[in-house]
């Protein structure tokens, strides 16, 4: 890696926040062959706190004056997390919102690396990362984000069209859940919300982090839900298509997963107990879910509806920035190592989850 310089035989990966995404970033590392967990970070030693010891991963107290609090409650504390980031090779740092921001300080004085997650701003870090669209640009950079779970869904989708077609505009609105099941302060909320009430959201300029030259507008909607969120897609592409051409364009990325007709998946339910039954953890879809029948084309304009599992589609982002980072793996090896490792990929029905992934969490989960 140029920036630091610093690296081991086996990447050393410190997680700082051990939350909905630092706990399945944490798992998504330990499995890969080049990479190893020595320690994530808390603030307090609740349940998270004891299900990371008894996977084995070492705690660290991120607030120092906090530690007490774990040795009372039977965990015992590797350190602080200070120490964490001095040893680590990499921190991902899985904060929320806003700590990230503050914690680059502590990260810079130890000359360690770190990524950082879609709900910091963008200028917290050298630059925004999607795996599947803009690989190289995060090659020896010290600070990465990692975009949000929505920027990330829909990057996933416009790469592939902007390479085979040409995208001349976006249109995306976005129906976005209350909050996150165990998010109970945030929803799910008795109310059908504009959020934001301006347009573009947010979503749009996010995107345009990844695509710097995209046209794209989004608008935003909140709703009482906190399974998943669902897009709804007008894409303006270069060249007249058919809704066949592009249904097998997206069907040959491994993390879109184009559900077929006849299962009887009508909604973001039916996509959980998907995942459930075909034994993913913690219910995880790391893939774009895109409703097949949705795949429409109207001249040069395309139509779909997809849904997105907030909670872990950017998880195997998380684990290509780190390649990305130390300049490791093209593009194409390191996505598909990661995918392999964590079992991503569905094809057609749930036969097709990968017994591999069922395998390496069976204990676990």
């Amino acid at each position: 890696m140029v920036g630091y310089g610093r690296v081991s035989a086996m990447i050393r990966v410190g997680v700082n926040g051990y939350g909905t995404i630092g706990k399945r970033v944490a798992d998504a590392v330990e499995a890969q062959p080049d990479m190893e967990i020595i320690g994530v970070a808390k603030t307090q030693p609740n349940f998270e706190a004891h299900t990371a010891v008894k996977r084995g991963y070492p705690m660290y107290a991120a607030i120092p004056e906090r530690a007490p609090l774990f040795a009372e409650a039977g965990i015992e504390v590797a350190g602080e997390v200070d120490e964490l980031v001095a040893e680590a090779d990499i921190i991902v740092d899985c904060t929320p919102s806003g700590i990230g921001e503050q914690n680059r300080e502590l990260y810079e004085t130890h000359h360690t690396p770190a990524i950082f997650q879609g709900g910091e701003s963008a200028d917290v870090a050298d630059v925004s990362f999607n795996a599947r669209s803009n690989f190289d640009a995060a090659r020896d950079a010290d600070y990465v984000r990692v975009v949000s779970c929505n920027t990330t869904g829909l990057s996933r989708v416009i790469a592939p069209l902007e390479e085979e077609y040409g995208v001349e505009k976006v249109r995306a609105t976005l129906v976005r859940r209350g909050g996150d099941p165990g998010q109970n302060s945030r929803g799910p909320i008795n109310d059908i919300l504009p959020n934001p009430i301006k347009v573009p959201s947010h979503h749009g300029p996010d995107v345009k982090t990844i695509f710097p030259d995209l046209e794209i507008d989004t608008l935003g909607l909140k709703v009482p839900a906190t399974l998943m969120h669902v897009h709804a897609l007008n894409v303006t592409l270069g060249d007249d298509v058919t809704g066949a051409h592009v249904r097998q364009l997206l069907e040959d990325e491994d993390r879109i997963y184009v559900i077929p007709e006849g299962l009887g998946i009508d909604g973001a339910g039916k996509l959980k107990d998907l995942a459930l039954d075909a034994g993913r953890p913690r219910g995880d879809l790391w893939e774009n879910c895109v409703w097949g029948e949705s795949i429409g084309v109207n001249g040069r304009d395309l139509y779909l509806f997809q849904a997105i599992h907030q909670e872990s589609d950017v998880i195997p982002e998380n684990v290509d920035a780190i390649r990305a980072m130390f300049d490791l793996e093209d593009k194409e090896t390191s996505m598909q190592r990661t995918d392999r490792q964590l079992g991503v990929g569905i094809t057609g029905d749930p036969s097709g989850f990968s017994e591999q992934a069922r395998a390496e969490f069976a204990d676990d989960d």
